[in-house]
């Protein structure tokens, strides 16, 4: 757009609308009224199944949350949506942590001979967990999707492990423990030797080669164009804002052709508490919550007994205590006047009343 003169006033970045909507804003501007705006970008919605992607590493903080909660929707929209994991590895190569010779020039923060890695998540190379220890975990979590998961797309398996894990062994005493690793299998109900064999199969993390999966990761994470993470994808389009529960479900309920959407999506579209409406699969107790509280609610007419019962006990003893105060006002007035009252002529002594204006007579 070339510039016509009356742009030297334009910054970047700005925001360009039509004149007859501007010129609403600015009257609501003109009348000292707030105004708040929001550029969205809308989901594609091709068809009648939801595909979404999601990139992380393991001890990203900010996931933990998301992928505690997000199992119950996954289960909720079953084949209706499909969901694919990523994990989040660096190039070890394009990092400089391979030498020429070979050689991980990065400590512990890589395997396979520096090509694959990850940042120390304590910030701290001598302790605590290594960015090869979340390498490790990353790979063991790609086999148990391709285990569990990728086949329909729920991988509730998958995510049953990660908050097994997560609950057990996400800590620097535990998380590379292998014995902790096992409990989180069993209790998952995840099978540890095919998944040991898996991430050998793949290539493993401590020979001289390349692993596929990480390399498919690495390219699946350039094509999409990863900067950060986490990072939530839905039907191909990136979501923004906050990674919440009920961001990431409202972005892929938006996501389906209109009309094709699943009743979950309908139920709890309107929920308070998003979250909790899919833990109650489906049903939003806010709702309920609301609806018992109008059924135990007072009835017009008991209110309206009630607010006449109250006013005419009040304007009563309202009305007894003006009375009580008028009488009382009497007494007083009467007892005054009583005392200024002329004395009548007799044998008492004193000073008297007995002529005319100002004439006194001592007695």
């Amino acid at each position: 757009m070339a510039d016509d003169g009356s742009g030297s006033d334009i910054s970047i970045p700005s925001f360009l609308m039509f004149k007859q909507d501007a010129d609403k804003l600015k009257a609501e501007m003109r009348n000292n009224k707030p105004i708040q705006l929001e550029m969205e970008w809308s989901i594609p919605s091709p068809d009648d199944r939801v595909e979404y992607d999601f990139f992380t590493i393991p001890r990203n903080r900010v996931a933990i949350d998301f992928l505690m909660k997000f199992r119950e929707a996954a289960k909720l929209l079953d084949k209706r949506a499909y969901f694919t994991p990523h994990m989040y590895i660096y190039d070890g190569e394009r990092s400089g942590c391979r030498s020429e010779d070979g050689a991980n020039i990065c400590y512990n923060l890589c395997t396979n001979f520096g090509r694959y890695c990850a940042m120390d998540p304590d910030n701290n190379l001598d302790r605590g967990i290594s960015g090869a220890d979340i390498v490790a975990e990353s790979l063991r979590r790609i086999c148990i999707w391709k285990h569990y998961g990728e086949d329909d797309g729920i991988g509730i398996v998958w995510w049953d492990y990660l908050q097994e894990f997560m609950s057990r062994c996400d800590n620097e005493e535990y998380f590379s423990n292998e014995e902790c690793v096992q409990d989180a299998f069993k209790h998952a109900k995840v099978d540890g030797k095919a998944i040991d064999q898996c991430m050998k199969d793949s290539g493993g993390l401590t020979q001289d080669k390349k692993n596929q999966y990480f390399d498919n990761e690495i390219t699946q994470a350039e094509q999409t164009g990863v900067v950060i993470i986490p990072a939530a994808f839905v039907n191909g389009a990136a979501i923004r804002g906050a990674l919440s529960f009920d961001n990431v479900f409202g972005s892929i309920c938006a996501g389906y052709l209109s009309g094709t959407e699943p009743v979950v999506c309908a139920q709890c579209a309107s929920c308070p508490d998003v979250f909790d409406c899919a833990a109650n699969g489906g049903h939003c107790a806010a709702a309920f919550g609301t609806s018992s509280a109008a059924a135990n609610a007072v009835s017009q007419k008991t209110f309206a007994g009630s607010l006449f019962l109250v006013c005419a006990v009040f304007g009563g003893m309202g009305m007894a205590v003006y009375s009580w105060q008028r009488r009382r006002m009497k007494d007083e007035v009467r007892d005054l006047v009583a005392q200024y009252m002329p004395l009548e002529d007799g044998d008492d002594k004193g000073t008297s009343l007995v002529g005319g204006e100002n004439e006194f007579q001592m007695s």
